[in-house]
């Protein structure tokens, strides 16, 4: 396997070798980056929606899709799939289809999250869609999520992605290294937190 990928746009099988994500070792170069801990990609990660035009490298992108797949999910049914959008026409056609989100365009790639009709379809696939988040964080590139569930674009777009007819559209999500450190307040832990009752 190389020690490193070319970008998503410029290759056409994987660059990370035959073997499944799971199978793989990470490229040496991700080896020698200090990596953060859990803790501190899940409380530093923020949405952003303004990004670099630096190209992401595809096996940087399964590898957080990867990451998505293993999420957890009621009784191991794994109800999602996962489409990668990299072509900028199509990049472009995602604000026109929703009417809103126009960083989409400048995105270097955005994942449509999707899942079968199920009894817990939508808890599932938006537990791989924060496993997304997380795991792009940990590579030091932003994301931000966009709604699907009950919007009426859903349809829409899930149908020109090229989805079956009983794929419902959960999230799209996109993905760029970040060109903004926006500074969110949060609510305080003491403001949310409750001991054995509310």
């Amino acid at each position: 396997m190389p020690d490193s990928c070319e970008p998503a746009d410029k290759i056409e099988s994987s660059a990370c070798g035959n073997l499944p994500p799971c199978r793989r070792q990470p490229p040496a170069r991700w080896r020698k980056t200090k990596v953060k801990s859990a803790i501190e990609v899940l409380k530093s990660r923020r949405s952003i929606r303004t990004y670099t035009q630096q190209p992401v490298d595809k096996c940087v992108i399964e590898d957080i899709v990867d990451c998505a797949r293993l999420a957890p999910t009621a009784m191991n049914d794994q109800p999602w799939d996962f489409v990668v959008v990299t072509a900028k026409d199509a990049l472009a056609s995602l604000p026109v289809m929703l009417g809103h989100g126009e960083f989409l365009a400048s995105a270097a790639f955005v994942v449509l999250v999707l899942t079968r009709e199920t009894t817990y379809g939508i808890e599932d696939s938006c537990a791989a869609t924060e496993n997304l988040l997380i795991a792009a964080e940990a590579h030091g590139i932003g994301a931000c999520w966009v709604a699907g569930n009950k919007q009426s674009y859903g349809p829409v777009v899930a149908k020109a992605f090229g989805a079956p007819a009983d794929r419902q559209l959960v999230a799209i999500v996109s993905f760029g290294y970040p060109a903004e450190k926006p500074q969110v307040e949060k609510r305080l832990l003491t403001d949310v937190l409750h001991w054995d009752r509310f």
